[in-house]
Parts: structure tokens; sequence; C-alpha cells
């Protein structure tokens, strides 16, 4: 009789365990894809939306960085969204000579956001592309 009763404790520990556990997994979000230039300490975290407010899925964000003397070394990063319309880029140069231009697309539609690291160095940018 002892015994059973120990299988069916260690059944509902199990049981459980799982419940609990899986509770956590379904509640996490999709991780969100970066890319690093290696240049700087600076950020730039990106949500994109359509016009009804839903996220959107693989949206490409590029941007082309130029440093050095002349401005003759150039960077290009492109990091496309997750499920929830997130990406983010790291290493961006603090004190770019000129801003960065982020030009976000998807599909047809694109948009170009200009910033300048050095007077937000971790911005954040909530994108709407709609076609007109």
């Amino acid at each position: 009789m002892w015994f059973g009763q120990v299988r069916s404790l260690r059944f509902l520990c199990s049981a459980h365990l799982l419940f609990f556990c899986g509770g956590l997994l379904a509640s996490q979000s999709p991780q969100i894809p970066v890319v690093d230039g290696g240049l700087g300490s600076c950020s730039a975290d990106f949500t994109v939306k359509d016009g009804s407010d839903k996220p959107i899925y693989n949206a490409k964000i590029h941007v082309l960085i130029k440093y050095g003397f002349l401005s003759k070394r150039k960077t290009e990063l492109e990091v496309g969204t997750n499920s929830d319309g997130k990406a983010r880029m790291t290493g961006l140069p603090s004190m770019p000579k000129k801003p960065l231009e982020f030009t976000i697309k998807s599909g047809t539609v694109s948009k170009i956001i200009a910033d300048d690291p050095s007077d937000h160095c971790n911005a954040k940018f909530d994108v709407t592309l709609t076609v007109h």
C-alpha cells in the first residue's frame, strides 16, 4: 500500500512540475534578433507595425555606417524583425560624423529614420509601415 502512495505522489509532483514549466515556456516572447556592428556602445531598438497596429514579421532594418579617415571605411548592418515586430542593432558608434539613416522595409513599403547616436545613444523606435 505504501509503495502505491509513493508512485501517486511522484506522479502528482511530475504533473505539477510540467504544468509550472509549461506555463513559463508559453509566457516567454520570441527572442529579439540582434546584429552587432562592433563600432561603439550605442544601440537602437525597433518595433515595426503595420497600419492596423499589428507587428510585422521579418521587416528588414538596414543601416550603412561610414567611418574612419574621409569616411572611407564602411559597415553595413541588416536585421529582420521577429514575430512581435522587434529587432535590435548594437555596437553603433557614439559619435558618427553624420546621423545614421535606418531603412525599414517590408514588401514594397519602406521608411527612413535618421538618428544621431550622440544625441540618443540607446534609441527606441516605434515604426509604422503603411501603404499610401
